[in-house]
């Protein structure tokens, strides 16, 4: 068995969505303060963490969407261990928007078919060349609603990307968004290293979401599995 990494590392003031809290991760009590306090031979240090749901790799709820989805503690685990493959659209200009033919392209050149009930991964190079910059949080390519639905076509329960939005930034990313209510599926944003996966065929995607109670998103930590 291989796992590749497929999840953003967390640290203080990581690049987060704009307009969402930034994340913070800062010493709450260090080993020296805690064996003062207990008296005990070790003492025992611990962080603390404050972040929007939808920091790091994350999975968007249904509710995200729209207020009749369900929110991520309602959402079934089933979806988060699914076959999964990867497209190489590593050749698409940045902000400009894939197309359901820019998919069936890559999806032929890929050799493997879509895995019902699976994931798509979209590879677009934008993690791997933009962050941590600026341009991280304003450059990505991604679908547009057509494309979203070609990919719910498919059979599909969700998809990812490797950037923060699922569609370019413009009004583009907020009806993909809603388009992904209406057709029942979801997306993951903010996935990298996706390129260690292209020309390797199907995997199994595992990303478990915490049980935040009425959660709009939550971090997952995202890998690929390969039967070796």
């Amino acid at each position: 068995m291989k796992i590749v990494d497929l999840s953003r590392e967390l640290y203080h003031r990581t690049p987060s969505y704009p307009g969402h809290p930034p994340i913070i991760h800062g010493m709450w009590k260090n080993h020296e303060e805690a064996l003062a306090e207990s008296g005990n031979v070790y003492g025992l240090s611990s962080m603390f963490i404050s972040m929007a749901d939808h920091g790091g790799t994350h999975i968007d709820a249904p509710r995200h969407f729209g207020p009749r989805g369900i929110s991520i503690d309602q959402y079934p685990l089933e979806k988060c261990i699914v076959p999964g493959i990867c497209l190489d659209l590593r050749h698409i200009a940045p902000r400009a928007e894939i197309s359901p033919a820019d998919l069936q392209t890559a999806v032929k050149q890929s050799g493997v078919g879509v895995p019902k009930g699976g994931t798509v991964l979209l590879c677009t190079g934008h993690h791997e060349r933009t962050f941590p910059r600026r341009a991280y949080s304003t450059d990505n390519p991604g679908v547009n609603v057509a494309a979203t639905e070609w990919l719910a076509s498919q059979g599909i329960v969700h998809f990812g990307i490797d950037s923060m939005r699922p569609g370019p930034d413009s009004d583009v990313n907020l009806l993909v968004h809603k388009a992904c209510l209406d057709l029942d599926i979801t997306h993951i944003e903010s996935l990298c290293n996706l390129e260690a996966l292209l020309g390797k065929g199907q995997f199994t995607f595992i990303g478990l979401p915490m049980k935040w109670r009425e959660g709009t998103a939550s971090p997952i930590r995202a890998v690929a599995v390969f039967d070796m």
